[in-house]
């Protein structure tokens, strides 16, 4: 257990083992005997101020931090198990989350599915001071694909809970990053070709290459609202993807 000590409160984490993550990782050999190894340890809820507090609530959000150490899954990087969220109610998107490497480097890998077959899978590689947008309808992994502690933050809405079940069911998202390289799933019935993008430094919503976003919470909370109402911003989405 690593404590965390932020805004002068010290925090416990949420702990992933490897007994919670054994469906997605890929190397079933090396599993057998691995044991159950504390993966990485989530920070969340997290203020500097009670002040703070209050305008992260009133603005219906929510920061975390995440720390996952350098390991290696047998042939495969240390990653998350995965997830996606749920729809905003009154959109037909789901929520949106944004992350920035606070240290280390990290890869991200979204992918949108349709029933069995995954539309679009891009991996943006990220480093301290970046900042990465994960657009509605994605669900996402993090990769730690270094020999150093990567250490993230998020912001995302507080009111809903991860949907984890659709990427455990396939064992895994649609590419595992081994140490050799990137392999697809061959659960999922179709998979493309891997894109590659980079970060998502858009000064238009406050996310400035090494300007920490914890900040926006005090300059201005309004800048993040693309995380609760992803229906009112499409063209950043666009953007995120490539798409303009």
């Amino acid at each position: 257990m690593v404590s965390l000590e932020f805004g002068g409160k010290i925090a416990e984490p949420s702990v992933r083992r490897i007994d919670d993550m054994k469906e997605v990782i890929y190397d079933k050999k090396w599993l057998k005997s691995a044991g159950n190894l504390d993966l990485y340890y989530m920070y969340r809820d997290l203020s500097l101020s009670r002040r703070d507090e209050e305008i992260i609530k009133k603005n219906g959000l929510r920061y975390d931090i995440t720390i996952i150490p350098p390991l290696v899954l047998g042939v495969e990087y240390v990653k998350t198990i995965g997830h996606y969220h749920p729809q905003v109610p009154e959109a037909k998107l789901s929520y949106v989350e944004v992350y920035e490497v606070l240290n280390g480097e990290a890869h991200y890998l979204l992918q949108k599915c349709q029933n069995d077959y995954v539309r679009d899978v891009v991996l943006i590689k990220a480093e301290r001071g970046d900042k990465v947008i994960i657009p509605p309808d994605y669900g996402h992994v993090t990769i730690n694909p270094s020999n150093k502690e990567l250490r993230m933050c998020n912001w995302i809405a507080r009111n809903f809970s991860s949907i984890y079940e659709p990427i455990k069911e396939k064992g895994g998202a649609a590419y595992f990053e081994l140490v050799t390289g990137f392999v697809k799933n061959e659960n999922y019935g179709n998979v493309p070709e891997l894109r590659f993008l980079g970060p998502t430094n858009f000064s238009e919503v406050g996310l400035r290459k090494n300007k920490e976003m914890y900040g926006l919470i005090r300059e201005d909370p309004t800048l993040l609202e693309f995380l609760t109402k992803p229906q009112d911003y499409g063209r950043l989405f666009e953007r995120v993807l490539g798409d303009e």
